[in-house]
């Protein structure tokens, strides 16, 4: 919320890669509800949320939709920051807001259509067969179909953007290098890039391996709800907190960290009329 509510508030920070990164917060924000959602149905019938009901699918599908919007807001954030460099010497290419905004509704599109699948009818309400175990009444199939090919996007095209970055930096400096020029702008840059990504991959694999674990265990998995009852659903809760985690985690990795974005907190807090320029990170 603190990331939303400046970002809104401050002007000059109503850039294309902001609007991404506001989005991502709403996108946290979504996750972070959905999950507490969940938690006071779990306090108050726990039984709903082992052997699964009807009073689940909604719950669960804006948790399912707001994870992905969050890994398609990743995915986004690492493309644009990819197109900011590699562009940048060739083209005049640059990514507008309009661009950003297009992208911020393709991809709530996307994600709402992925989640809401279990409400358009892919449940296993009035089936035992090929039934969720963790997350009844959730279909093993549609967690399978939803998980793999996200988990695939999450972690392979970050890989690929940033990587990018990191080699066309390195190229850039050497370039430089051999011309006689300053080449620490573009050491420092590499740093910082490759320092970004490694927090990135770390917090991703930390957040969303254990309930890929969860799903492929889920679809190898022919034992009943009481036989697995307390110890696979104590690991369940424990994935739904790393989850949480990633979202408390994105804004200090994208935004808090930024030290345009915290002077810009601190002029608000302090009621400063002082403004600070913004730099593209």
């Amino acid at each position: 919320c603190t990331v939303i509510v400046t970002r809104m508030v401050t002007k000059d920070l109503h850039k294309p890669i902001s609007i991404l990164f506001c989005n991502l917060a709403f996108s946290d924000l979504f996750t972070s509800f959905s999950g507490f959602w969940i938690s006071m149905l779990f306090i108050t019938n726990p039984d709903i949320t082992i052997f699964g009901s009807k009073d689940m699918l909604a719950p669960y599908a804006l948790y399912t939709m707001s994870i992905l919007s969050t890994i398609y807001n990743l995915v986004s954030i690492g493309i644009e920051r990819y197109l900011a460099v590699a562009k940048s010497m060739r083209t005049r290419f640059r990514v507008a807001r309009h661009h950003s905004i297009a992208v911020v509704l393709i991809n709530w599109v996307l994600a709402s259509i992925l989640g809401c699948l279990p409400l358009m009818g892919w449940n296993c309400l009035h089936m035992e067969k090929n039934l969720s175990v963790l997350y009844s009444p959730f279909c093993v199939d549609y967690l399978i179909f939803i998980a793999i090919p996200n988990v695939v996007v999450a972690f392979i095209i970050p890989l690929f953007t940033y990587l990018r970055i990191i080699i066309i930096l390195r190229k850039r400096k050497l370039l430089m290098k051999a011309c006689g020029q300053a080449t620490g702008t573009y050491k420092s840059a590499e740093i910082q890039v490759a320092r970004t990504s490694i927090f990135i991959w770390l917090l991703a694999l930390i957040s969303y391996a254990p309930f890929f674990a969860g799903v492929i265990f889920d679809a190898t998995n022919r034992r009943c709800h009481v036989d697995l009852y307390p110890g696979v659903y104590i690991f369940r809760n424990c994935t739904a907190v790393l989850i949480t985690m990633n979202c408390l985690g994105n804004p200090i990795i994208y935004t808090l960290k930024a030290k345009t974005l915290g002077a810009k907190l601190k002029a608000l807090k302090c009621l400063s009329t002082t403004r600070v320029p913004a730099c593209a990170i």
